[in-house]
């Protein structure tokens, strides 16, 4: 059934993002809309004999797409045939470009998802895979170059080429930078984080992640995420709480959403469902509390379908 479930879920996905993406399957093309730039991750997400095209931020960039969103994704695949699946499930769902690179030293990512009684997800992440050798190269600094803004997370960062490629575009580019903490035991160190941190302008990461980062309890939250902001200077920080919604700081001021109740399928994808959402927001200009409110709405439709990129109804939209 899992099985099956699936199969419709990617196809239905697949052919709505041919839909809305067909110009962006071989090479990038740049309009005068916002252009988002998702660096880092792709894999396979493998549940038991069942095998999904995952990663973060992949996802997210999956998510953009169905906003309607000018996204563009750069990652590393091997040369093998689970990376050849890869390359053709991105060419699918309007997402291959230049900007995937190939590599024939390290095997593309595949990784074993466990999900618990209620949902959560836990990852077995093997390394180093193909998305740890993310290499800077002119295609990829020109994308960096023109993006409105950059999407990234800090699992791909774990080692020092994929980290150093990233560091390097942050630094050349005028694009609002966005960190989706998105910490995966124990494959980061502090540092690198704190690295990571200082060239965000936002700040995503959900309850767990801001328990080690801001420290504190809930009740003494708004002061730690005060001092955090203090240290670190990002415009906006938002802490996702599962399914009691989420809350963020943003120009001076607090935003609270209670979240909206649902019977979760799995958490994959939640998470990113909410960013993408709260991305294409902040770009569009929208209100703070608007954009709270409809990243809790998608993200919650999210956990409470099959699977980390269900199409969208109208009531989600």
């Amino acid at each position: 059934m899992l099985k099956l479930q699936l199969l419709i879920i990617n196809n239905l996905v697949s052919k709505k993002f041919n839909e809305i993406h067909q110009s962006n399957k071989s090479a990038v093309i740049f309009t005068l809309m916002n252009n988002i730039l998702c660096f880092g991750e792709i894999l396979w997400d493998t549940f038991g004999d069942e095998k999904v095209a995952g990663g973060a931020p992949m996802n997210v960039a999956r998510h953009l797409v169905q906003q309607r969103q000018n996204v563009l994704f750069a990652s590393r695949v091997g040369t093998d045939d689970t990376g050849k699946g890869l390359v053709e499930f991105l060419k699918e769902n309007g997402l291959y470009s230049n900007l995937i690179q190939l590599d024939d030293k390290f095997p593309t990512c595949e990784v074993t998802v466990e999900l618990d009684k209620d949902g959560q997800a836990t990852y077995i992440i093997p390394q180093p895979v193909s998305w740890d050798n993310i290499q800077t190269n002119n295609e990829l600094t020109q994308a960096a170059k023109q993006a409105s803004a950059i999407v990234y997370g800090s699992l791909a960062c774990r080692d020092a080429t994929t980290r150093d490629t990233l560091l390097n575009l942050l630094d050349e580019t005028t694009a609002l930078k966005i960190f989706d903490v998105n910490l995966r035991p124990p494959h980061y160190t502090l540092p690198t984080i704190e690295t990571l941190l200082a060239s965000a302008d936002v700040i995503k990461m959900n309850e767990d992640e801001a328990a080690l980062l801001i420290g504190g309890s809930t009740e003494n939250l708004k002061e730690n995420i005060l001092s955090f902001q203090k240290k670190h200077r990002a415009q906006t920080i938002c802490i996702t709480r599962g399914g009691n919604g989420a809350i963020v700081w943003h120009n001076n001021e607090f935003y609270e959403h209670p979240g909206f109740k649902v019977k979760v399928v799995d958490t994959v994808g939640a998470g990113d469902s909410f960013l993408a959402t709260f991305v294409a927001g902040l770009l569009g200009g929208q209100p703070m509390d608007k954009i709270l409110e409809k990243a809790c709405k998608i993200g919650a439709f999210v956990a409470g379908k099959r699977g980390a990129n269900p199409v969208y109804d109208s009531s989600v939209l």
